[in-house]
């Protein structure tokens, strides 16, 4: 091969191949590679390049990109080969350009054409090298250009182009799903595929879609279900086993399929169950494939309706996983494990001594998932055994990320599952001390609250015990050298609030530790700032109770330093303290009372305290206030009168905007009527002053024409102010099935109906260590210890844990929605290519004739109750309008001119009535108008920007 230059390669380019893998260090490879870069630039500028010679060199280029350097200078070379005739040179290219280039490169542009071109070719190999750079390359703007040729491709005659075509729309779809919506009939017809390869390809764009919406997908359930049978049992090609395994991956696709499908649906579930039971039956555990398609068999039963022979059936595949030497297999086990405890708790017990040595094995990936799985098998009589595990690993662990994830789940099964207070701090005081500042800050304000709270219940006993507990194992852990911040606040604001409550230490030794904390951690103001607050509530509770209070010298220097200190907040604790130490009993006894941390502060949003002030006020002179909603309808006109008057009494800046030009011809158009009329309802809110600075199309006069033309340049779609909402039709919405119920599942009964293998029957010889025994009835039978505790009823703020639901069978609904509208229609057809129809819009009457006033009004309302104004004749006036678009002529349009709630923009097919009130423009007035408009002769809106809006009433 060498000799004869390697699969037609020279052998200058096989000696660099040599070189590169017998380089020694990565500076001989970089030199190496970069004096290949310069005989490269220099050889492939030359002109008259022989195709082969070419080849060699982009394919010389892509090695040294994947060697990491930049070869940018042949790109343009590698565009140039994909327009060659040569099917070889052109594959070249093509392979060298995916390489090379990303979708927003500026040289896909060059390509564009040339792939074009090449989709419609006769050569099927030039067609596929071309859908290859469409699935790599085609960005959402170049999408409209490829994906008519694609869709036609889906029926080429070759079975590699078809699955390609697929492979291309499932790219468009990631990149642009709107763009291929409307093709989704064409993956349900690609699934009834002759070729294996293709239905294949085609299960994955049907998965992502499922995975969006999977109630449209329901009908496809029986489909799915045929194809894993006929895959399952031979009945497709040899050439898609792997392993003696029949089309493993195909089967891996399908199950997710089925599992998503299933999921809370007990007739969907029901079909699945004899095809699942058989891959079961027949699926080969000796290789790894055969593994991979039992583990996705149990994550579907566990997905679907639940099954009391398939349960069994999974268990015995853990078994299997838990009991072999493989690592791999094992963690397989234990994450199928935790999809099953959901359903069936009592299976982690047969498997309690295999747990237990997955806990203690020396691979870090395996322990961290039997410690998800303890997470999830948690209960209260074994949460004391699991949180304690958790702990310790955590405190051995340096990786930030999962000591992080690891004290959050601690703290969130103390919650959940704390068998007493006194165990809860004591938990929380280990997470804090040994994950630091990675708990959440909300953990800590839950643990305040649960001091503050007590039992809560009416032991005020106990309460005080819980206190007296907590403040002793603070005073013990303020020893500690370094502490985290967020356990420092906790530990200020407990000292601060029960330190002297029992009497147990006094308020001198309280402070002193309290000042030692604030010198100690005098860089981090928080904690600086709780201690200080503790401190004025420790003085607070002594005078309040007639005590004297003796600061000490330190605290006095603490006082001193922070008053003068740069951070504002503390310097204002600093004087707050001085003011309350100077206050009598009662004042204090006010402002500071005892154990009153729980008690709800009643805010007076209605500032209710301020009545009589405002009532004097306005007996005064002073105007009422007026509601921010009612202030928006009302034009200040007086602040535009005594704009002179304060002009010449301040000299301050004004903020007020400026006051809109007067119509000119307006007092001689009388103010329109409110008589009641048949034209279509015009809404008359009242407007600010700022409202009329929106764009109003204008109605323009050229002077040499006689043609009445709307001027709609820069106008909105969109009319009217922006509070309005434009009317729509609901249209007949249809009720879902929802099918999500199922019945509970004895399967402890089932599961136990026969004698289970011995964990490692392989050596019966082998003794299980008394520890072992121990640990696994604490874990799954309930500790001793646990059972003799009386389980304490805590009241615990869980607003910012998300608590997962443990240990309990899902119960389902059987409610099924019986009421179905008129408009449902039976499930489409897998082959049903079928469109919704669209609804006509009924006509509207034209307003330019009510407005022109040429038209009775009887014509007129005749006219809309029979849906039609084809029979009311134009009068000869209405030829003004002939040359106006039709886009403008549009009634639709036009009667948003005076009603914005009936707008029907282009391409809306919501069906819309016009709504009938007994308010609108006077007709007589209206013409009155227009013909001043035409007297003048000059465009209204260049006089007055509102005489549009008069016009249209």
């Amino acid at each position: 091969m060498g000799s004869q230059g390697g699969f037609y390669q020279s052998k200058e380019f096989l000696d660099l191949v040599k070189s590169i893998g017998e380089a020694r260090s990565k500076a001989e490879e970089d030199r190496i590679v970069l004096s290949e870069i310069e005989t490269l630039k220099r050889r492939i500028s030359e002109p008259d390049i022989p195709k082969r010679k070419m080849k060699e060199y982009i394919i010389r280029l892509v090695y040294v990109e994947m060697l990491g350097h930049d070869a940018s200078f042949g790109y343009i070379h590698a565009v140039k080969m994909t327009h060659d005739d040569s099917l070889l040179v052109k594959r070249t290219g093509y392979l060298a350009v995916t390489l090379f280039l990303n979708e927003d490169h500026d040289l896909i542009i060059l390509i564009v054409n040339t792939i074009q071109k090449d989709l419609k070719s006769d050569n099927y190999l030039v067609v596929c090298a071309a859908l290859n750079v469409v699935c790599k390359l085609i960005n959402e703007e170049t999408i409209p250009a490829m994906l008519p040729q694609v869709v036609e491709l889906l029926v080429h005659p070759k079975e590699a182009v078809r699955k390609k075509a697929i492979m291309a729309l499932h790219r468009f779809y990631h990149k642009s799903p709107s763009s291929v919506s409307h093709l989704v009939s064409n993956f349900r017809k690609r699934l009834c595929d002759n070729d294996p390869g293709v239905m294949g390809a085609t299960l994955c764009p049907l998965f992502d879609l499922i995975t969006k919406d999977v109630n449209s997908y329901k009908d496809l359930v029986i489909s799915f279900v045929s194809i894993l049978k006929q895959v399952a049992e031979r009945r497709l090609p040899k050439a898609y086993d792997y392993h003696q395994m029949p089309a493993p991956f195909i089967q891996i696709k399908l199950l997710k399929i089925l599992a998503l499908l299933g999921s809370g649906d007990k007739q969907a579930s029901e079909d699945m169950y004899t095809v699942v039971g058989d891959i079961f039956r027949k699926c080969d555990s000796s290789s790894n494939i055969g593994n991979a398609v039992l583990y996705e068999c149990i994550c579907c039963v566990s997905s679907i309706y639940p099954n009391p022979k398939l349960l069994e059936s999974a268990a015995d595949v853990i078994s299997r996983f838990l009991k072999s030497d493989s690592h791999n297999l094992k963690y397989m086990g234990i994450d199928a494990l935790s999809r099953l405890i959901k359903i069936s708790p009592e299976i982690a017990e047969q498997h309690q001594l295999a747990v237990i040595d997955c806990l203690e094995d020396p691979d870090d990936t395996l322990k961290r998932k039997t410690f998800e799985l303890l997470y999830k098998m948690t209960k209260s009589t074994n949460v004391e055994v699991i949180v304690d595990r958790m702990i310790d690993y955590m405190i051995r662990i340096n990786d930030n990320h999962y000591k992080t994830e690891i004290a959050s789940r601690c703290v969130e099964l103390a919650e959940q599952f704390a068998p007493s207070n006194q165990w809860f701090i004591q938990t929380m005081n280990k997470v804090f001390e040994h994950a630091g500042d990675l708990v959440n800050i909300k953990v800590a304000h839950n643990l305040m609250r649960l001091i503050a709270e007590g039992f809560g219940e009416d032991d005020d006993t106990a309460d005080s015990q819980l206190r007296s507990s907590a403040v002793e194992s603070y005073l013990r852990i303020l020893g500690e050298p370094k502490l985290p911040s967020v356990f420092l606040r906790v530990i200020c604001w407990v000292l601060g609030e029960y330190g002297t409550a029992d009497g147990k230490f006094s308020a001198s030794y309280i402070t002193g530790k309290l000042c030692d904390v604030a010198e100690a951690y005098s860089n981090d103001e928080t904690v600086k700032a709780y201690a200080v607050t503790a401190l004025m509530k420790i003085y607070a509770f002594e005078i309040a109770s007639g005590k004297k209070v003796d600061m000490l010298p330190e605290c006095q220097t603490l006082m001193e330093e922070l008053l003068a200190s740069h951070s504002t907040d503390l310097q204002q604790r600093a004087y707050e303290l001085q003011v309350v130490i100077g206050l009598d009993a009662h004042a204090v006894d006010c402002i500071m009372p005892s154990d009153a941390s729980c008690e709800d502060i009643e805010v007076d949003k209605g500032l209710s305290f301020l009545d009589g002030y405002i009532q004097e006020s306005i007996e005064k002179g002073a105007q009422p206030y007026i509601p921010e909603s009612e202030r928006s309808g009302i034009l200040n006109i007086s602040n535009f009168r005594n704009q002179d008057h304060n002009e010449a009494s301040s000299h301050s800046l004004r903020f007020e905007a400026y006051e809109l030009p007067k119509p000119t011809m307006q007092s001689r158009i009388p103010p329109a009527s409110l008589a009641s009329t048949e034209l279509v309802p015009v809404p008359e809110p009242m407007y600010p002053r700022e409202s009329y600075q929106t764009p109003v199309p204008s109605v323009s006069l050229d002077a040499g024409s006689s043609e009445l033309k709307l001027r709609l340049d820069g106008v909105q779609k969109k009319w009217g102010r922006p509070t309005y909402s434009p009317a729509t039709s609901t249209s007949n919405s249809t009720l879902q099935k929802t099918v999500n119920g199922i019945t509970q599942v004895d399967g402890a009964s089932t599961s136990n109906s026969r004698t289970r293998e011995t964990y490692d029957s392989r050596k019966p010889q082998i003794e299980i260590s008394p520890e072992k025994q121990k640990l696994a009835a604490s874990l799954f039978g309930g500790s001793s210890k646990t059972e003799k505790r009386p389980a304490a009823v805590h009241k615990i703020s869980k607003a910012s844990s998300h608590v997962m639901e443990k240990s309990h069978v899902p119960k389902y609904s059987m409610e099924v929605a019986s009421e179905k509208t008129a408009s449902v229609q039976q499930p489409p057809d897998l082959l049903d290519l079928g469109e919704p129809t669209v609804t006509s819009t009924s006509p509207l009457v034209d307003p330019f004739k009510q407005l022109e006033g040429l038209l009775d009004t009887t014509q007129v309302a005749s006219a809309v109750n029979h849906g039609s104004i084809a029979a009311i004749e134009s009068p000869d006036m209405m030829t003004l309008y002939a040359d106006t678009p039709a886009a403008i002529r549009n009634s639709d349009l036009l009667s948003g001119l005076s009603n914005p709630s009936i707008i029907n923009m282009p391409g809306d097919t919501t069906t819309t009535q016009p709504m009938q009130s007994s308010k609108g423009p006077n007709l007589k007035d209206s013409l009155e108008r227009d013909a001043l408009v035409r007297q003048m002769g000059v465009t209204p809106s260049s006089q007055n920007p509102n005489l549009f809006k008069d016009l249209l009433g």
